[in-house]
This record gives structure tokens, C-alpha cells and sequence, in this order.
């Protein structure tokens, strides 16, 4: 929810025309209580019907996890996270390209709000993918107790996906942090 900053959803940033077919989502509406969602265009849910199979779920639609999935768009809104998404993101794209500057393995900087991607190479060139050196940055953030992961065909871009509520502190820390790995390496 909101993770973009610009949009509740990624997919809206596409177009504004785009109408998926099908959304699900889980984990994020309810903050780590269980709750999930499907959500679907009418000829899709009448295409589910004509299988003749009767939909049942023991807990659709329990009333306590109903609420906790509202009082996390209430936080959203009132905490101002998708500005915060802005901010922050805003703040890791820009840092972290500065930093592509600095260190010929990072080939490329991209993402949107709270969602952002370095792409780690062993040459500018030929973007050979850098995944040993991905995975050791890693361990050493681990050793510091900064938790990111690893994404891509060839696990050498660096995923940042942090908590809503990641703020610019937490956004400085975690930028010293990976250009003093990257310094020591």
C-alpha cells in the first residue's frame, strides 16, 4: 500500500488507463496479521461462478482482521507515509547515484518511492552481473545489522524494500553504511 508514494498501488503508475484483471495482495494490509484480498473485474468474478465450485473460506471476512486491515489504511493516511515514500526514495535514488559515481561496480540506480534497485556489475560495459560482490555486500550490512536483499535473474541487485516508516535517518544510516563497504572492498 502506498509503498510508490505517488500511487496506492504500483501498478497505477503505469497508466492511468490500466485495469488489471486480477489484484491480490496480503502481507502489507495487515502489517503482519494475517488478512488478504482478492480483488477482480465483474467478468472475472462471473467467469469463477460459472464453475460451479461454491467459494467458502472459514475466516473471510472476520471482523477483527477487517479492522486491523482498516487501522493500517488509517496509519497510512495519518502518518503521511506515501509522502514519506516520496521523501525517502527521493533521498536513496539520489544518494545512491551519487554514489554510482564513486563506485564503477554499481551500474544502475532505478525505482519509485520506497522501492529502489542497484544494480551491481562487473563492468559498465558489458553489465556483467557482480553477484559474488552483491552478496557480500550482504554479509557485511548483516554484520552491522542491516538487513536488504537480493533480487534478479543473476541475484545482483541490491532490493531495498524497507518499512513505511523508514525515515531519512534511517535512509542516512544505511547509505554510510553500504559506501563504507564498498570502500573497504
Amino acid at each position: 500500500f502506498g509503498r510508490v508514494g505517488t500511487h496506492m498501488w504500483a501498478f497505477q503508475t503505469y497508466d492511468e488507463g490500466l485495469v488489471p484483471d486480477i489484484v491480490t495482495m496480503g502481507k502489507p494490509m495487515g502489517n503482519g496479521h494475517p488478512i488478504a484480498a482478492v480483488f477482480t473485474t465483474p467478468e472475472v468474478a462471473k467467469s469463477f461462478g460459472k464453475t460451479g465450485i461454491e467459494y467458502f473460506n472459514t475466516y473471510g471476512g472476520n471482523p477483527v482482521s477487517c479492522a486491523i486491515g482498516n487501522a493500517v489504511l488509517d496509519v497510512i493516511e495519518k502518518e503521511k507515509l506515501m509522502e514519506n515514500a516520496i521523501k525517502v526514495g527521493a533521498y536513496l535514488l539520489e544518494e545512491f547515484k551519487k554514489m554510482a559515481t564513486k563506485y564503477e561496480c554499481i551500474g544502475d540506480v532505478r525505482g519509485r518511492g520506497l522501492f529502489v534497485g542497484i544494480d551491481l556489475v562487473k563492468d559498465r560495459e558489458s553489465r556483467e552481473p557482480a553477484s559474488e560482490l552483491a552478496k557480500t555486500i550482504l554479509t557485511r550490512l548483516k554484520y552491522k545489522h542491516i538487513l536488504i536483499q537480493l533480487d534478479g535473474p543473476s541475484s545482483n541487485v541490491i532490493k531495498l524494500k524497507p518499512p513505511m516508516v523508514f525515515s531519512l535517518e534511517n535512509a542516512k544510516h544505511l547509505v554510510e553504511n553500504v559506501d563504507l563497504v564498498l570502500a573497504e572492498l
